[in-house]
């Protein structure tokens, strides 16, 4: 999904436009007990309680694209019977009227689920009237394509309020704060099915994380059934030894500043795309080569890319199976898709020694260059007449 569509229905979380029908909840304690649930049609809620739901579901639907939010395809096997999507799909069709459903949905969230505290599991129903839209992009709402019917699962962790004062208006005073229990912005979260170029994909699911560096890879696999993506530290890590393997002895300060300064111009040239860069094989492939690697070692590139993508791969995982079988050894696939914001630093170009830390304006990466005096190595800044060192203005004339 593009940023323009998940603001399309990230747009349908307010009271002009809301059309969500149900809403379905389970809390759930710190020793896994189902302590109590929601089930209400959301519509006849009262409005301050919706406008909190509101800010969750909207909250499910925010951050960067390729790191909080990530578009995920499922396995065709998972499309047929007993499969994770059709499970899904099961789930949508429901509307989420079907209590056995939503009762094994939790079941799942709760085995698979890994946090030791309290936690609410939040499941709405809606169906969207796309309204189509003219060639120059002026929404028609008397001309609805399709229905986007879909439902949206947001995991909040429920915790206590802090401890305090609290204003008393009866007898005018402060006493201790009478503490409750509270529940925190989405932890985890997934829109099915996905909606993408403004329609319903069953084949696609669009994955919220908090933390983008904590993707609860068992939630993924075992209730979404998708390919594990990788982190964004990850992606940022295998671009680096991508780049690193294939340099070798050229990977110096002056070649590694080019790729820098390359890459982020290819940001900037995008920025204003609805669909983030994501640097594939030959992307990243052309960017070496504009950039100047030389085609002696470009020939080894290929071998570089598939040995360090391989080597992100999870391990593989055995499948259930009854005990007097031998486990069947499933390979866990995992997404190798890379996005340009996530490996590349746009607000800052880092220079970084055991001892020093240099960081410079992307755009001014020509101020450092490395030089030999008196036959040492040195990284040489060229400044101007303002320099301050803590703070403090230095002549440097």
């Amino acid at each position: 999904m593009t940023k323009k569509d998940v603001l399309e229905i990230r747009h349908l979380f307010a009271p002009k436009e809301c059309s969500i029908s149900k809403i379905r909840g389970c809390y759930v304690d710190g020793d896994c007990n189902k302590v109590a649930t929601i089930n209400e049609q959301f519509l006849t809620m009262p409005e301050e309680e919706t406008y909190k739901y509101f800010e969750i579901l909207k909250k499910t639907l925010s951050g960067s694209i390729g790191k909080n939010l990530v578009t995920m395809p499922f396995p065709t096997s998972q499309e047929f019977e007993g499969g994770t999507q059709e499970f899904l799909n099961k789930l949508r069709k429901s509307k989420l009227e079907n209590d056995e459903l939503i009762n094994e949905f939790y079941d799942k969230v709760i085995e698979n689920y890994d946090y030791t505290g309290n936690y609410l599991i939040l499941l709405i129903h809606d169906t969207y009237d796309v309204p189509g839209k003219t060639t120059d992009g002026i929404m028609m709402d008397d001309a609805s394509d399709e229905v986007y019917d879909y439902i949206m699962c947001s995991i909040c962790h429920v915790n206590l309020s802090k401890a305090g004062l609290s204003y008393f208006d009866v007898e005018s005073t402060f006493h201790n704060r009478v503490r409750d229990w509270v529940v925190d912005m989405p932890d985890i979260g997934f829109l099915f099915p996905a909606f993408i170029d403004r329609s319903t994909d069953i084949h696609n699911v669009l994955y919220y994380t908090k933390k983008p560096e904590e993707l609860h890879d068992s939630f993924i696999s075992n209730i979404l059934g998708t390919s594990l993506p990788i982190t964004a530290g990850e992606q940022k890590d295998v671009f680096q030894e991508i780049v690193a393997e294939t340099l070798g002895d050229d990977c110096n300060y002056d070649m590694v500043r080019t790729i820098h300064d390359n890459l982020n111009e290819m940001i900037e040239q995008r920025k204003d795309s609805p669909e983030p860069l994501t640097l594939s094989k030959n992307t990243i492939k052309n960017l070496l080569t504009e950039s100047g690697v030389s085609d002696e070692k470009m020939a080894d590139f290929d071998a570089h890319y598939e040995k360090v993508t391989a080597a992100a791969a999870p391990p593989e995982q055995p499948s259930e199976n009854p005990e007097d079988e031998p486990a069947i050894v499933v390979p866990r696939e995992k997404s190798t898709v890379m996005y340009a914001t996530n490996v590349a630093n746009t607000k800052t170009f880092e220079v970084k020694t055991p001892d020093v830390v240099i960081k410079v304006n992307p755009e001014r990466t020509d101020l450092v260059e490395t030089m030999e005096i008196d036959g040492r190595k040195c990284i040489v800044i060229q400044i101007s007449d303002q320099v301050e060192v803590n703070g403090i203005p230095i002549n440097n004339k």
